[in-house]
């Protein structure tokens, strides 16, 4: 009989992409910031037939300086998100404290707006109170859960350490290019991590393929194009 139930529960456990919302958007972001940031900036440098000290001063000043402003900026970011998370639980501990009838009306009309009758609402919501009352409304009346909760930390090493990635390609393609061929060898070396990483994205997240593409190489080439022109009419060394 174990076995029946450990066998259904294995047929019937499911793999959700929602799981990864946090973590793969700052790497999505970090990653695409840094290969459109340090592509952009070495590409303005090169267009204005910048030598390749230059380049490799920008690049590489660029990239450290763009990691630690992603971390920064996500770590404080999400640290409000979780600031707020734990702000609102806090909240719902104190009222069922004060007010438990009031909680478990709170609840069974939840219950009952997803649709069920309110007497089966008020049971559910009676005996989820009191089993975890506080879990109960954490999740159905605050909508959170371990999967979405906010993660300061995690946010900002993934933004840096994908921006970091993000960026060494172009840099590199742009230092070890030929002088007069270094902005097609960044362009080049940019479509395809772009296109790498629209691939990842759209596999990891469930995205259809073909959108994802399109929308992230679409924006990557207009940063770069506007970039690449202002060096080109500016000409002047760095």
């Amino acid at each position: 009989m174990v076995n029946e139930r450990m066998s259904s529960l294995q047929r019937h456990r499911e793999q959700h992409r929602i799981g990864n919302s946090g973590w793969l958007r700052a790497a999505v972001l970090g990653a695409n910031d840094g290969l459109l940031s340090t592509a952009s900036l070495v590409l303005g440098v090169a267009a204005a037939q910048g030598n390749t000290r230059s380049i490799l001063v920008a690049g590489v000043a660029g990239l450290i300086a763009g990691s630690m402003s992603m971390a920064a900026g996500e770590y404080v970011s999400v640290s409000s998100q979780a600031d707020a998370e734990k702000a609102d639980v806090a909240r719902e501990s104190a009222e069922l404290i004060t007010d438990p009838s009031g909680e478990l009306d709170e609840l069974t009309d939840i219950y009952v707006a997803r649709g069920l009758e309110r007497q089966l609402a008020k049971q559910v919501a009676a005996g989820l109170m009191e089993h975890d009352a506080l879990g109960a409304h954490i999740r159905d009346e605050l909508g959170m859960s371990e999967m979405t909760n906010a993660k300061p930390v995690q946010a900002a090493l993934s933004s840096a350490l994908s921006f970091m990635c993000g960026g060494v390609l172009p840099l590199v393609a742009a230092l070890i290019s030929p002088r007069d061929h270094k902005v097609i060898a960044i362009w080049a070396s940019s479509f395809v991590v772009l296109l790498a990483f629209a691939v990842i994205t759209a596999r990891v997240s469930g995205a259809q393929r073909l959108r994802v593409v399109v929308r992230m190489t679409s924006w990557g080439f207009l940063a770069m194009g506007v970039t690449t022109l202002a060096g080109t009419l500016f000409g002047a060394r760095v």
